[in-house]
C-alpha cells in the first residue's frame, strides 16, 4: 500500500509597519487537485517529489499573496479551519509536508505558522511533520517545537523554491524509509538584515550558504539552513535563525547549529548595501550627472516603499521629490515611475478614458501616515484591463505633470517590466526608471546601464533606525552596534 503524505500550505511574507490588512480579495488559493498543476514553487516541487517516489499525496489547499500588511483574521481562521478538516478527513496519513513562508502574520493574533502548526498538531501529535520556508521565516519557539524538519531556501532572490520544495519532500521521504523521526536545533542571533544586503551571489551571503551545503554532505544530516528573520516585522522573537536537521542524533543538530551560528555572527560587519545605494536626493543628483554624461536607461529602486517587501506601495515621498526637480520632471521621454496603488485613481482614469485629463489626489490612501497625497492634474496616456501579469489588476498610465506614473488597482509587485510594456512604454527607451523595488529582479536588472537604490521611507524602510519598533528584543545588530552574546539554542 502507498504512504500517504498530507500537503498543504500558507504563504506570507506579513509586514506590521504597513496599515493594510490583507484580505480575501487579495489572497489567491489553490485547492485539490489544482495543487498538481505545474508551477515553479516549493508546494510543486514537494508533490511532484512524492509522486515520482511512489507516495500518495493528499492535497489540501496553498493559499498565498502578494507581500503585504497582517492578514486579515477572519479569513485566515476560515482558510485554517478548511485545511484542517481537510487533514481529519484525510484520515490515515503517514507524514505531512507543508509550504509556509515563515514571516506570515494575522490581525489580532500574530505569528501564523506557530498558530497552524500547533493546531495541527492537536490533530496529529505524532505523524512526521515538515516544512520548506522562505529564507526570511522567522522562526519562533512554539514554531520550532511544533515541527520535525524545517529546510529554507538558500538562494536571494529566490529561484530555488522548487528545489527547496523537493528538499523538504526528500527529508519525508528519508524519515518514512527509516522508521524512525530526525532530530532538529536552532540556534538564534539576535541579528537583522534585509533581502538588500543578503543576496546570496555576493559576499558574505555566498561564502555562508557554502558553508551550509558543506554541512549537508556530512553523515547523517538532512537539512541546513539560515533563515534571516523578516526585519519589517515588530515581532517579539525576531532574529537570524541557524537551524539543522539530522538523522537521529540530537547532539549532532545540536553541535552543528551552534557551529553555523557562530559563523554568522562572526561575519555581521561584512553585511552591507553593496549596489550603489544614496540618499534620495543624492539619488536624483547622480542620476541627473548619468543622463548628461550620456549612460542610461537609469533604474532607481525606491526602496523604502517595496510591495514585494510587504510595503504598502502608496507612499509618494520620491515622487514628490522627482516632481519638484526641474530637470527629472522635463525629460523627454519622461521619466517613467513604476508604481503606485491607487484603485480610486485608476477608476478615475477608466471612467475619463484615454487622452482625457482630471484632477486627482494621487497616492496615500492607505498609507496615511508616511506620506501625503500628491495633488496633481493627470492625463491618462494608455489603460489595461485586468492584466493576467499583476494578479488581474487594472493599471493605467498617466502623465503626472511631465513624469508617467504607472498605477494599478490592486496591490502588486513592481518588479516587472512587462508592467509597463502592456501600456505602450518600453523601459529600453527611457533615460530614468523608478520601480518600488528593493534589489532589482534580473529583467529590470538588465535594462539599466546604470541602476541605485535610494534610501526612501516607507514600510519597508531599509534604515532600520527609522521604524517605530516596539516589540523587537535587544540587544539586536546592527540597530544596537557592537554588544557581548551567548549563541543559545531554543
Amino acid at each position: 500500500m502507498k504512504k500517504r503524505v498530507f500537503v498543504g500550505g500558507l504563504h506570507h511574507e506579513s509586514d506590521t509597519f504597513n496599515p493594510i490588512i490583507t484580505g480575501r480579495d487579495e489572497i489567491w488559493v489553490t485547492r485539490g487537485a489544482d495543487l498538481f498543476t505545474k508551477r515553479e514553487s516549493s508546494y510543486s516541487g514537494i508533490i511532484n517529489t512524492l509522486v515520482a517516489a511512489g507516495y500518495e499525496v493528499i492535497p489540501s489547499l496553498v493559499a498565498r499573496a502578494v507581500p503585504n500588511g497582517v492578514w486579515d483574521h477572519d479569513y485566515y481562521q476560515e482558510l485554517k479551519a478548511e485545511l484542517l478538516l481537510k487533514l481529519k478527513e484525510a484520515g490515515s496519513i503517514d507524514a505531512i509536508c507543508l509550504s509556509l513562508h515563515g514571516s506570515m502574520r494575522v490581525q489580532n493574533l500574530g505569528e501564523a505558522e506557530q498558530d497552524l502548526l500547533q493546531a495541527i498538531r492537536e490533530v496529529h501529535p505524532a505523524t512526521p511533520l515538515f516544512t520548506s520556508l522562505d529564507m526570511h521565516a522567522t522562526l519562533t519557539k512554539r514554531m520550532r517545537h511544533a515541527a520535525d524538519g524545517f529546510v529554507g531556501y538558500k538562494c536571494a532572490p529566490h529561484t530555488d523554491t522548487y528545489e527547496t520544495g523537493i528538499h523538504a519532500a526528500l527529508m519525508v521521504i528519508r524519515t518514512l524509509e527509516m522508521g524512525k523521526k530526525p532530530t532538529m536545533a536552532a540556534v538564534r542571533i539576535p541579528m537583522l538584515i534585509a533581502g538588500e544586503q543578503s543576496e546570496t551571489s555576493v559576499e558574505p551571503m555566498k561564502s555562508l550558504i557554502k558553508e551550509l551545503r558543506s554541512r549537508e554532505q556530512q553523515q547523517g544530516v538532512l537539512a541546513c539552513s539560515y533563515l534571516l528573520g523578516f526585519p519589517w516585522a515588530d515581532g517579539k522573537e525576531n532574529a537570524v535563525h541557524a537551524v539543522v536537521v539530522t538523522q537521529d542524533d540530537q547532539n549532532q543538530a545540536n553541535a552543528l547549529a551552534k557551529e553555523l551560528a557562530g559563523i554568522f555572527w562572526s561575519r555581521r560587519k561584512e553585511f552591507g548595501f553593496y549596489n550603489e545605494t544614496r540618499m534620495p536626493s543624492d539619488a536624483l543628483k547622480a542620476t541627473r550627472e548619468s543622463i548628461e554624461s550620456g549612460v542610461y536607461p537609469v533604474v532607481i529602486s525606491d526602496s523604502g516603499d517595496n510591495p514585494t517587501a510587504g510595503s504598502s506601495g502608496d507612499v509618494t515621498n520620491f515622487l514628490s521629490l522627482i516632481l519638484s526637480d526641474p530637470v527629472l520632471s522635463k525629460l523627454d521621454p519622461p521619466l517613467l515611475y513604476q508604481g503606485f496603488y491607487d484603485p480610486q485613481v485608476v477608476r478615475e482614469a477608466f471612467e475619463k478614458g484615454v487622452g482625457a485629463s482630471f484632477e486627482c489626489l494621487l497616492g496615500a490612501k492607505f498609507d496615511t501616515v508616511k506620506s501625503k497625497p500628491v495633488r496633481a492634474k493627470a492625463t491618462v496616456k494608455a489603460l489595461k484591463e485586468q492584466w493576467e501579469g499583476a494578479n488581474g489588476a487594472d493599471l493605467a498610465l498617466l502623465d503626472v505633470e511631465g513624469v508617467d506614473v504607472v498605477v494599478a488597482s490592486k496591490h502588486v509587485g513592481c518588479y516587472d517590466p512587462e508592467m509597463m510594456r502592456v501600456l505602450g512604454a518600453e523601459p529600453k527607451q527611457r533615460k530614468a526608471i523608478v520601480v518600488k523595488l528593493g534589489y532589482l529582479e534580473p529583467e529590470i536588472r538588465a535594462i539599466a546601464k546604470r541602476s541605485m537604490m535610494a534610501l526612501t521611507t516607507g514600510s519597508s524602510d531599509e534604515l532600520f533606525e527609522r521604524l517605530p519598533y516596539k516589540n523587537l528584543p535587544r540587544p539586536m545588530y546592527p540597530l544596537d552596534k557592537e554588544f557581548e552574546t551567548t549563541l543559545e539554542l531554543i
